[in-house]
């Protein structure tokens, strides 16, 4: 690991406060979800946030994306904010936040098995293994724990919402030249607009929050848990490497479920504590362990990528 990937200083806490944040976005979810409906929640905190970005994009009077640019930026909302936010929030109906988050664990290496299908890297053989010993980590969470409740189809949804990360990613990266505040500005109109047309579809109530942990649930997703996140990311891809900021997908369920015991009251159990480190243990031999080898061109600095925020 060099010195662009080595944690520690001011952009190891930036790090450690952006994991943070990342992880109990899954916890201020579950509290959306008392009196928002799933959809219609997602919807409202992508408009908010998409909001603050337009403000941003106007004041600095940064160009807006066309043609392809546009399109694959357009795209980007689809998978990244659209997809996976409105499988992850109906999941979340279902299942506890520590557990959504062991899932979405899996994202490093299905975005690596995505790159490898289109071509853009070469599948390794230690991500293959990596794979099936995090798969074994959630089928024992479904098959041999009596404690934690997944049902298959709160299951089915998280593994779609992983797959429209991964896809999500590898979209950004073509969309890289542009202004971060710009793509995640155009990326979540996009979205809010296409979770509103769910939300309309399945017949959800259009109706404000009223309860207090509601509200300020929202209002932390919209800010820290949106806007700011995506700054702290954004200063953290600026000195690491991809591969190392995609460390917190598997930090996310250790702060995740620390905050479920402080917050919800809901237990950490032996068998669900063993399938977490089951998929953890799989996805940093398959993804992460491994030093990434680029070549010189790769290590040129460039434009900072947006990354995909999770929860």
């Amino acid at each position: 690991m060099d010195t662009t990937t080595r944690p520690g200083g001011l952009v190891g806490t930036t790090f450690a406060a952006a994991v943070t944040l990342g992880g109990a976005n899954f916890i201020a979810v579950r509290f959306s979800n008392r009196e928002l409906d799933p959809f219609f929640g997602a919807g409202v905190r992508f408009a908010l946030a998409a909001t603050l970005f337009v403000i941003i994009t106007l004041v600095l009077r940064l160009p807006w994306p066309r043609r392809r640019q546009l399109a694959l930026t357009l795209l980007y909302g689809l998978l990244g904010f659209a997809a996976f936010y409105a499988l992850m929030y109906w999941a979340l109906l279902s299942v506890t936040a520590g557990v959504a988050t062991v899932v979405l664990a899996l994202v490093p290496l299905v975005t690596m098995l995505l790159a490898a299908a289109q071509g853009l890297e070469r599948l390794r053989g230690r991500a293959l293994l990596g794979s099936l010993l995090a798969m074994a980590g959630i089928v024992w969470m479904v098959v041999a724990s009596s404690e934690v409740v997944l049902p298959l189809s709160a299951l089915v949804a998280m593994i779609g919402a992983a797959l429209c990360a991964g896809e999500g990613v590898i979209v950004t990266k073509k969309v890289s030249g542009n202004h971060p505040a710009v793509t995640n500005a155009v990326g979540m109109l996009t979205g809010a607009a296409a979770l509103f047309g769910l939300s309309a579809l399945a017949g959800e109530s259009w109706a404000l929050p009223r309860q207090p942990e509601v509200v300020w649930s929202l209002v932390y997703l919209v800010t820290l848990g949106s806007v700011g996140l995506f700054v702290l990311l954004m200063l953290v891809v600026r000195r690491w490497t991809a591969s190392a900021t995609s460390y917190m997908f598997v930090l996310f369920p250790v702060v995740t479920m620390l905050l479920d015991v402080w917050l919800s009251n809901e237990p950490i159990t032996p068998n669900g504590a063993v399938g977490a480190i089951l998929v953890m243990a799989g996805v940093w031999f398959g993804a992460l362990s491994s030093p990434t080898r680029t070549s010189h061109s790769a290590t040129r600095p460039e434009r900072p990528i947006p990354v995909l925020e999770e929860g």
